[in-house]
């Protein structure tokens, strides 16, 4: 490839790995966040493709408030559904690869089993229903397209649950922590080195184009993860904290979860060859950078 990646997103934690990577790699590329774009301004969004002549697009950009979604659906669709339309079609009349993240919200979470990616869907909240409209948009747009569906994504950097049990065990000795939601907790440079892989996976077979599940390897609960986390932050001589766990209806929300979050990554290991590590792996090692 001979141009730079255009990414949009700068501060969320998907876009900050991906600048990670290519600061690590030499890999070039160009990234716009909110201070330089408004993702609502659609003609701005393809002048930005035309003006930089990317090699490729990613969108590590989105609306992710799942609770205040529920009382500003319209701002939802806007960035999850219309901004990622304006991408896809600008990238298909260009023929570039385009790489869309997705989440396992788009799922009911009702399943005894890992989600693949042909079964049914069924958001609950509006969070996951404009993330499902902004898949349907990309496909519809024809272009050379992976989208990359997610779950329970964390990092060093950013607001994501691990860095806010690490908050409040600071004040706390004990926290509820719901234990009836199972998932499959991702790191977010994972989801970087993925979206890098199916980028160059794209140039080479168009024929990749579909939905991806993305996910860290093995199950947890929330409560899971937070027992995991004061268990690695105390060996580090960080915060921890006693972790209860709670039902879902002790923890109520305006927006419901998924009871079950679970990916199946079986399709992007056999497309790319490629997938998560261990989820305690992983943290363990994105914790190793965060300062406690």
């Amino acid at each position: 490839m001979t141009g730079s990646i255009l990414v949009f997103g700068r501060h969320g934690q998907v876009a900050r790995e991906l600048a990670f990577l290519g600061e690590m790699t030499g890999r070039p590329m160009v990234f716009a966040g909110r201070e330089t774009l408004d993702l609502n301004d659609f003609g701005a969004v393809e002048g930005l493709i035309i003006q930089n002549v990317p090699s490729a697009v990613i969108n590590a950009a989105a609306y992710t408030a799942v609770d205040k979604a529920e009382i500003e659906p319209e701002v939802a669709y806007a960035l999850n559904r219309d901004a990622p339309a304006a991408m896809a079609r600008a990238c298909a009349a260009r023929d570039l690869p385009f790489v869309h993240f997705s989440t396992d919200y788009v799922f009911a979470g009702d399943l005894d089993r890992p989600y693949v990616e042909t079964d049914p869907t069924g958001p609950t909240g509006a969070y996951g229903a404009s993330k499902l409209a902004g898949e349907e948009a990309v496909a519809a747009a024809g272009g050379t397209a992976i989208i990359l569906r997610t779950s329970w994504v964390y990092s060093a950097q950013g607001a994501n649950f691990v860095k806010t049990m690490l908050r409040l065990a600071a004040d706390r000795d004990e926290l509820g922590v719901v234990g009836d939601q199972l998932g499959r907790p991702t790191w977010a440079r994972d989801c970087a080195e993925a979206a890098l892989l199916a980028v160059d996976a794209l140039t080479v077979d168009r024929s990749l184009t579909g939905v991806y599940h993305l996910s860290g390897a093995g199950d947890a609960s929330w409560a899971d993860l937070a027992k995991a986390v004061f268990e690695i932050s105390a060996v580090r001589g960080g915060p921890s904290a006693h972790v209860r766990a709670i039902a879902t209806e002790a923890y109520p929300t305006p927006a419901k979860r998924p009871a079950n979050s679970r990916l199946d990554c079986g399709k992007i290991l056999a497309a790319l060859s490629w997938c998560c590590r261990p989820w305690r792996e992983s943290l363990a090692a994105c914790m190793a950078e965060m300062e406690l």
